[in-house]
């Protein structure tokens, strides 16, 4: 696929997305409640996964269920720490993955498979993944020099304390960005796409943007254009890969960046 020009890439790619639209309506037929299901569950989801997901929240939910003499000795556990960011990934499993997987399955009574989890056309896609994932790392590596930035990744406060350390909160993390990529790129944007077309796009790229606010200025600013170009691959391809190797490889790059201009790389595995 020629990248040179690619806004001319994006308008070819936003007029086969309109008229496979297109397609799906005149088959279709009838009213599309899917939209607005859609984007009911993206509401409460997103509440619930803004006030759940905190430490503070799995905290208090460990005292009450052990009590506080148990619950003091478990604060003592060296990997406590990561079972409050575990939280934070169960919390987006079941907000971004089980809640949407019954929608799909018990309202919908769609396939899974035709919410992007497939493979398909990804590898048609990979120069996009891996255009985009080598600019927005060059660029966050100029980023990496700011005090924002460094003082906010990796949000693990304990990933500098060993390798184990390290390699188990970024299998948390890059776990979460399955379950987002599935979320937004999947099951947001394909329940819209028939009725709206490309104009879908921003519908997902609407609430994408905004679970960026409290995030580094420059990377909430940048989340628009971003998901807005993952969104057009996951149309396109059919699937969510593309966007999840993007995310994933520079979510990773990220924090260890982070890490090296800190001098925190860690250098042991045990804790």
């Amino acid at each position: 696929m020629p990248l040179l020009n690619p806004w001319a890439v994006i308008r070819t790619e936003f007029a086969a997305i309109e008229s496979e639209a297109e397609q799906l309506r005149s088959k279709r037929g009838g009213p599309d409640w899917r939209p607005l299901i859609a984007l009911l569950v993206t509401v409460l989801v997103l509440l619930a996964i803004h006030y759940l997901k905190f430490a503070s929240v799995f905290e208090a939910l460990m005292q009450g269920l052990v009590g506080d003499e148990a619950y003091g000795g478990l604060r003592q556990h060296p990997y406590f720490a990561l079972f409050s960011e575990l939280w934070w990934g169960l919390c987006h499993l079941v907000g971004y993955v089980i809640v949407p997987v019954f929608v799909i399955k018990f309202l919908f009574k769609e396939r899974l498979r035709d919410y992007g989890l497939g493979w398909n056309q990804t590898s048609r896609y990979l120069p996009w993944c891996i255009v985009i994932a080598v600019l927005v790392v060059s660029f966050a590596y100029f980023a990496s020099h700011r005090s924002d930035f460094l003082n906010h990744y990796p949000f693990y406060g304990l990933a500098q304390r060993s390798v184990l350390d390290l390699l188990m909160w970024e299998g948390i993390y890059i776990a979460q960005f399955i379950f987002l990529e599935f979320f937004f790129r999947g099951f947001l944007l394909h329940s819209c796409h028939q009725r709206f077309g490309a104009t879908a796009l921003f519908v997902m790229v609407v609430p994408y943007v905004m679970i960026h606010f409290s995030k580094p200025w420059l990377e909430a600013s940048g989340a628009l254009l971003f998901g807005l170009v993952l969104g057009i691959i996951a149309l396109r391809s059919h699937s969510i890969w593309g966007g999840v190797f993007v995310h994933s490889s520079v979510a990773l790059a990220m924090d260890i960046m982070a890490l090296v201009q800190t001098g925190r790389l860690p250098a042991n595995w045990a804790p």
